[in-house]
C-alpha cells in the first residue's frame, strides 16, 4: 500500500494515475471540495480518500504502508498566512518523518525550487550549500525550513526513514492542474490566450539588460516528474535531496512559440507589464543542475519542451477530456 498527500492535486494526481496502472494499492489524502477536484482522480481512483485532519487517525491504525509520497502542501508562491503554511509544510512534514522512521517506511517528499530564492546563491541541491539560501516568499522559506530540518537530522543520527528523498520540483507542467487558479502553469495560461483567439501575453522584463520574453525557467513534463519518483519507488537504496528539472532553462517566448505551434495558430505575442506584487520576487532564471540525480543512478530522459507542450495541448487541452 502507497499513501501520496496530496494525491488528488496536479502532480499527485499524475502520480496516483501511475501507481494504479501498475497495480499498486493507493490512499491519497487530500480534499475533494465542490469545485469538481475529483475528476483528477476519476479514471484512477485510490482504495481510500482520506481528507488531511483524518491522517493522524488512519496511521494509527498501522496501515501497511511501502511508501508515502508527500506531495501535499500550501503551495501558492502569493501564500501569507505564516501559521498555517508552516504547519502544512513542516510540521506535518517533520510528523510523517518521524512517523515513517519509526515504522521503518520510505519517505519522499515534495521540496520547491522556490527554496533558492533569485538564484543568486545558485542551483546547487547538494546539502551543504543549504545554509547560504535566501527563499524569496513564504512557500519558499516553509520549503527551504524543512529541508534544513531534514539535514540537520541527519547530521544528529536521528532516526530516518530506511530510504528518503526531497525533490525540488522547478517548472511543472501538464494535465490535471485545472484546479489551481492562478497557480495554474504559464503553458496553460497561454493556451487559453491563444485558443481564444488573442496573443501569448508575456511580462515585460524588469531586469536591466534582459530583453523581454528572455526570462527564462527550467520547465519540466509532469510525466518526467512521475517517472522519476516511480524509480525511486522501484530503487530503495537511493536516498538524498535532489533537484528535479530537466537541466536546461528555456525562455518564456520559447514556451509562448511552442504553445503557438502546438494549437496550430500564428506565433503571435505580447509584452506586458509586470505587475507591482511580483516585482522583487520574480526569478528571472531557473536552471536545475541535475548531476546528483544523475550520480544516484537516474538514467531517465526529459521530454524537450516543444514535445512536452504538443502533448499537453494536443492530448488534453484541445480535446473534451482533459484528464489523465
Amino acid at each position: 500500500m502507497i499513501l501520496v498527500t496530496g494525491g488528488a492535486g496536479f502532480i499527485g494526481s499524475n502520480l496516483q494515475a501511475a501507481l494504479v496502472t501498475r497495480g499498486q494499492e493507493t490512499v491519497v489524502v487530500d480534499t475533494l471540495g465542490s469545485d469538481g477536484k475529483w475528476r483528477n482522480l476519476a479514471k484512477h481512483p485510490p482504495s481510500r480518500v482520506i481528507r488531511p485532519e483524518g491522517l493522524r487517525d488512519f496511521l494509527d491504525t498501522r496501515p501497511p504502508l511501502e511508501m508515502v509520497f508527500h506531495l501535499g502542501a500550501v503551495s501558492e508562491t502569493t501564500a501569507v498566512d505564516g501559521d498555517h503554511t508552516w504547519a502544512t509544510n513542516v510540521e506535518l512534514s517533520r510528523f510523517l518523518w518521524e512517523w515513517c522512521g519509526d515504522r521503518g517506511v520510505r519517505f519522499v517528499y515534495a521540496s520547491s525550487a522556490a527554496t533558492y530564492g533569485d538564484g543568486a546563491q545558485s542551483f546547487d541541491d547538494d546539502p551543504a550549500a543549504l545554509e547560504r539560501l535566501r527563499p524569496l516568499n513564504l512557500y519558499g522559506w516553509t520549503k527551504h525550513a524543512f529541508d534544513l530540518e531534514v539535514v540537520r537530522r541527519l547530521a544528529r543520527a536521528r532516526e530516518r526513514p530506511p530510504q528518503w528523498a526531497g525533490l525540488k520540483f522547478f517548472n511543472v507542467y501538464g494535465p490535471n492542474e485545472y484546479h489551481k487558479g492562478k497557480m495554474i502553469s504559464v503553458v496553460k495560461v497561454k493556451y487559453d490566450e491563444v485558443a481564444a483567439g488573442g496573443p501569448a501575453r508575456l511580462f515585460k522584463s524588469d531586469q536591466p539588460g534582459l530583453a523581454d520574453g528572455a526570462q527564462s525557467r527550467d520547465f519540466i513534463w509532469v510525466g518526467d516528474v512521475v517517472d522519476t519518483m516511480l524509480w525511486l519507488l522501484d530503487t530503495p537504496g537511493v536516498s538524498g535531496l535532489f533537484n528535479l528539472g530537466t537541466g536546461t532553462a528555456r525562455t518564456y517566448l520559447d514556451l509562448a512559440h511552442a504553445v503557438c505551434d502546438a494549437a496550430g495558430q500564428p506565433r503571435n505575442v505580447a509584452f506586458i507589464e509586470m505587475p507591482a506584487s511580483l516585482r522583487g520576487q520574480y526569478q528571472s532564471f531557473t536552471q536545475a543542475p541535475m548531476d546528483r540525480l544523475r550520480g544516484a543512478g537516474y538514467a531517465g530522459q526529459f521530454t524537450p519542451l516543444e514535445e512536452g507542450i504538443r502533448r499537453y495541448v494536443q492530448d488534453h487541452l484541445s480535446k473534451a477530456d482533459l484528464f489523465v
